[in-house]
């Protein structure tokens, strides 16, 4: 699945870059279907006409507010849980002090190791399969970290150990699954298809209702089919972010500035 919205997002330009030809295509048709309604029946060309343009460019505004909107939404949710992971690596950090002092230093170097491969998981996107990989080796050292602190926590017999540390690795552990499936929120593919179809609808309605001129106004036809390519493909580069030019790595740098705290 991943390696198929890789190969997609790929080739997100051109499917836009193809949007804009076909509404410029569109446009067209629709300009010589309408120049032939006025040809047999000027009066009756027009009747009915503003209804359906309503109708379709209503529910063409619809489809990109919904699309738009819920792409912004996640990518601000996705950046807040940048933020979150941190905390709770940061947090889980410090109460390694609960634990015995001569097991201090393994664990710590269990969270460095980590937080580094937290970090080179996002850091190889787009490359789908190494992040996988990475992000396997996460959680192997998570199971790690587990394992050696719930080990050190129960030998030291120590009470705050057991009520503030284990709790905080399994908060620290949660936020990566959490991050892991925010990854596959997204909208389904059929809103996509219908906001392409409703873009080249809309496009011969726009070149219908310019049929009633002598020549063609290529400023508005060429300026309409680039702004809505544009806009389909902010959405879906949004969508995806550290998959195209719309991207969450600066929001990363809390994780760098957590990891060069730990040395």
């Amino acid at each position: 699945m991943e390696s198929n919205m890789t190969n997609f997002l790929n080739v997100a330009p051109l499917l836009c870059g193809g949007l804009f030809l076909g509404m410029l295509l569109f446009i067209e048709i629709g300009r010589r279907i309408g120049a032939r309604q006025h040809s047999a029946d000027p009066e009756g060309a027009r009747a009915g006409v503003g209804v359906v343009d309503g109708a379709v460019f209503t529910l063409l505004a619809l489809i990109v507010a919904f699309t738009f909107s819920g792409a912004a939404s996640r990518f601000d949710d996705r950046r807040h849980l940048v933020v979150e992971e941190a905390n709770d690596i940061g947090t889980a950090w410090l109460r390694i002090d609960l634990l015995p002092e001569h097991t201090q230093p393994a664990v710590r170097d269990l969270f460095r190791q980590y937080l580094d491969s937290r970090l080179e998981t996002y850091r190889k996107m787009p490359d789908m399969d190494a992040a996988r990989v990475e992000f396997a080796r996460s959680v192997k050292l998570q199971q790690e970290i587990w394992a050696q602190a719930v080990n050190a926590a129960r030998d030291s017999g120590s009470q705050p150990a057991h009520v503030l540390l284990l709790p905080a690795l399994n908060a620290m552990i949660d936020i990566t699954t959490t991050r892991y499936m925010a990854g596959y929120m997204h909208p389904p593919a059929i809103i996509y298809v219908m906001l392409a179809v409703l873009t080249l609808a809309g496009s011969m309605l726009v070149g219908y209702s310019m049929a009633g001129g002598k020549t063609r106004s290529w400023l508005h036809v060429v300026s309409f089919a680039f702004v809505m390519a544009a806009t389909v493909y902010v959405i879906v580069d949004i969508e995806y972010p550290r998959m195209g030019l719309i991207r969450v790595d600066a929001i990363d740098q809390v994780l760098v500035e957590l990891r060069q705290s730990m040395e």
